[in-house]
């Protein structure tokens, strides 16, 4: 099954960033949970020529990813959820930390040991569970431990990235002003400074349109 999601995946750009056993919300059996996600640029290459992606319409990236995540789901009679469905909201990031993805950075995205704060989670796929046991959440290096420099927190203009994590509201304030320009159409400038990973940083392109949703509130990381 892992190959063939893989595969799948491959062909919308997408990676198998990480599976788990665990109990979905209330549900009281053990579901295996394969989460899907982007990784750099390679995800912008097939949404940016899609048809959500050019139709007007609000929330083109979560549409998009709606449509390919389903279609996939509907071929391995799997379940699929997703972090953008609303309240309550699926824990995405306790799912991630679970299948060794990584912790929550200063900048409030997970830093993947690999692909360090390049990366998001655009769904989950749901099967049965063959093991009666729960996943424990592996030990894996964290980059943010080791960061003497730590530049993401020097470098928002408006302070919104601290030890504590991130100030949400003081940071869509200033991306939606006449001072955030830079930001909005360049990307968020703490990410833009993480010194880990840097091989796998979006364009400029992606970074804003990301930048600009998650300003209005609007479609995930």
């Amino acid at each position: 099954m892992r190959e063939s999601i893989e595969e799948g995946l491959a062909g919308c750009g997408l990676r198998l960033l990480g599976d788990v056993v665990t109990r979905v919300g209330d549900e009281s059996e053990l579901s295996h949970l394969y989460l899907a996600g982007n990784v750099g640029g390679e995800m912008w290459d097939v949404f940016a020529i899609s048809p959500e992606a050019s139709d007007g319409n609000a929330h083109p990236l979560d549409r998009w990813t709606r449509r390919v995540l389903e279609s996939l789901a509907q071929e391995w009679n799997a379940r699929v959820l997703f972090p953008f469905d609303g309240a309550p909201w699926h824990p995405f990031q306790q799912w991630a930390r679970l299948a060794g993805c990584g912790r929550a950075s200063p900048l409030g995205i997970l830093m993947h040991p690999r692909f360090g704060v390049w990366c998001g989670y655009r769904g989950a796929f749901v099967f049965d569970a063959a093991e009666r046991r729960e996943t424990v959440e592996p030990q894996v290096p964290f980059a943010c431990d080791d960061c003497t420099a730590k530049p993401c927190l020097g470098t928002c203009p408006v302070g919104a990235v601290t030890e504590s994590g991130l100030d949400a509201a003081r940071c869509r304030s200033h991306v939606l002003s006449d001072a955030g320009k830079e930001c909005r159409t360049g990307g968020c400038l703490a990410r833009r400074a993480c010194p880990v990973a840097t091989q796998w940083r979006q364009d400029s392109a992606q970074q804003a349109f990301h930048t600009a949703a998650f300003a209005r509130g609007s479609d995930s990381l």
